[in-house]
């Protein structure tokens, strides 16, 4: 006999007659057409972005030119810009997705402006464009390299832009070699957990559950994947601040999420009280990793002590060194950027061998 009870999104039992259809199949489509709204103010994000940083690299005030002086052609490095604009609006919705969530998984607010159904769609709804852009920045990456190469034929030139912007480990280049994959890793990692909602009823509500926590790995990627390798907040300025404030909230919302969660389950009960020994210090241990984690960003953002680099005094060499000595950078030239960012690649770029636009 079928039980007449079930568990909701909370893993609360829900009163019969209130069960979910269990055509959670048909989720997506309807998701996808609840989308539509959300990815269109997504495009219309990125166009300014875009825009913004077009005219940054016209008037002359570019960080991207400023590290790689050979950019400066906006006409011609559009693809890039576009990379870049898909990237920032990418982050920004990934950081509405995630605040959205953990408002939902945490203490219930007592007043919510709409309704608990309403954020969930909202949710999901920005969950399925943060991965649209995701994927839309790695692409239009990958088109700037197949652009790039210049020297050989098309069939290597679509190989090497995928393999640089898609395959963990493939990219040998400066930063990229830790950056790119980090990128790589949330965006492997955001398809399958965001897309998971729609196949619950087959893998169980706990399942589920268990699984979505790793999301907040997703954004965390893709903040350290941006402070490694985004131009724009290269520089230890303004704009790396307010990327650094931007997580507090998130922080504080993770925080206060574990220590009080909407679910009794998750509730950190002492082993006295019933509680599983490794489990209760496993709970306790995330508390006292994500308190840590709050307190390491107030003081990175109240000391100004941010990661950033220190402007140069001298432009990056943009000539390409001579391929018989392997001293980077040329003689004579003063170094412009810390030891190992961007050495050139000699055999794949000779005629931009001074830097690497891939970022």
């Amino acid at each position: 006999m079928t039980s007449e009870t079930s568990l909701d999104e909370d893993g609360a039992v829900a009163p019969p007659g209130r069960q979910r259809p269990p055509g959670d199949r048909v989720a997506l489509r309807g998701d996808l057409r609840s989308a539509l709204p959300d990815a269109t103010a997504a495009v219309m994000v990125t166009s300014l972005v875009f825009a913004l940083l077009w005219a940054r690299m016209e008037s002359g005030t570019s960080d991207t030119v400023a590290i790689m002086p050979f950019m400066d052609d906006a006409g011609t490095y559009w693809m890039y810009l576009l990379s870049q604009a898909f990237g920032w609006s990418g982050l920004l919705w990934a950081w509405g997705t995630v605040m959205l969530g953990l408002l939902l998984s945490g203490p219930r607010p007592a007043r919510l402006p709409v309704s608990r159904q309403v954020l969930e769609r909202w949710h999901r709804t920005t969950s399925l464009t943060t991965m649209a852009l995701m994927f839309a920045h790695a692409l239009m990456f990958s088109a700037e390299l197949v652009r790039y190469e210049t020297k050989v034929d098309w069939a290597e030139r679509l190989w090497v832009g995928f393999a640089d912007s898609f395959v963990p480990g493939w990219y040998d280049s400066g930063t990229g070699r830790i950056a790119i994959p980090i990128g790589q890793g949330a965006l492997y990692l955001a398809i399958p957990l965001g897309l998971l909602f729609y196949v619950r009823h087959r893998i169980g509500a706990n399942t589920w559950r268990r699984l979505h926590r790793f999301v907040i790995v997703v954004y965390v990627l893709s903040v350290w994947h941006t402070l490694l390798y985004g131009t724009n907040v290269w520089y230890g300025e303004w704009p790396r601040t307010v990327l650094w404030l931007l997580q507090l909230p998130v922080a504080a919302l993770l925080l206060l999420r574990l220590l009080r969660p909407a679910r009794r389950a998750e509730r950190l009960r002492s082993p006295s009280e019933g509680a599983a020994r490794p489990g209760w210090w496993v709970r306790a241990a995330g508390r006292v990793v994500a308190g840590a984690v709050a307190i390491g960003l107030v003081i990175v953002v109240v000391s100004g002590r941010d990661g950033g680099r220190d402007r140069p005094t001298h432009p990056p060499a943009t000539a390409p060194h001579t391929p018989a000595t392997d001293r980077w950078p040329p003689p004579g030239v003063p170094p412009a950027l810390p030891v190992g960012e961007d050495r050139p690649r000699q055999a794949r770029r000779p005629e931009k061998a001074g830097a690497n636009p891939a970022r």
